[in-house]
């Protein structure tokens, strides 16, 4: 299922679209599953996230890993698993990068924590918000740095998936992540909509 993304998460990238370039090339994060993909952008406004995102995908720290944690009318989170220690030892902390825009709307893509006091996200960790309403609770609490326009479908799925007292999966559901670098046509073929057309 494609999915029309609010205007205030691509309004740079419209207007980068109309006014560049057909070769210019955007980052997109991919998370593949068993039974398809998942496209997200990878929002500017959180640089350090997004630095970090990327760096871990191409160096494929994920590919071993599962979406660890799924809870219906929560989120589908994956990387590496809650620990009882946290993450205080983890060499990918990253202070938070909190924007009144960037909210926690269905789709929205974040960066995991535990409960330091400085908020720092543990950046080996994301999730992907699957409550229709969102979970407007978390903002300014939780890093969002992206936004899902493809494959929420296969997120409604996932989160329907048997599970364990601590919301493990029962069977892994496996996940190999990956940044795209995508041109304006190569967008609208995965299924890119902007809600301005």
């Amino acid at each position: 299922m494609n999915r029309i993304l609010p205007f205030h998460f691509l309004v740079s990238v419209i207007v980068l679209m109309s006014s560049c370039s057909p070769k210019l090339r955007y980052p997109v994060g991919q998370i593949k599953v068993p039974k398809g993909e998942i496209l997200f952008w990878l929002d500017y406004r959180t640089p350090k996230h997004k630095a970090q995102f990327i760096s871990l995908a191409k160096a494929g720290y994920w590919d071993s890993l599962t979406f660890n944690r799924v809870i219906p009318d929560f989120v589908a989170q994956g990387g590496c698993p809650d620990t009882k220690e946290g993450f205080s030892n983890s060499p990918y902390l990253l202070d938070p990068e909190f924007h009144d825009s960037l909210r926690h709307l269905y789709g929205a893509v974040g960066a995991g924590r535990d409960d330091n006091l400085q908020m720092k996200s543990a950046a080996c960790q994301f999730y992907i918000v699957q409550n229709r309403k969102g979970l407007h609770r978390l903002d300014t609490k939780y890093t969002v740095f992206g936004m899902v326009f493809k494959g929420m479908d296969l997120v409604d799925e996932i989160v329907m998936q048997p599970r364990d007292s601590n919301d493990v999966p029962i069977r892994p559901i496996t996940i190999k992540v990956k940044v795209l670098y995508l041109d304006k046509k190569e967008l609208l073929s995965k299924g890119y909509k902007s809600d301005r057309e």
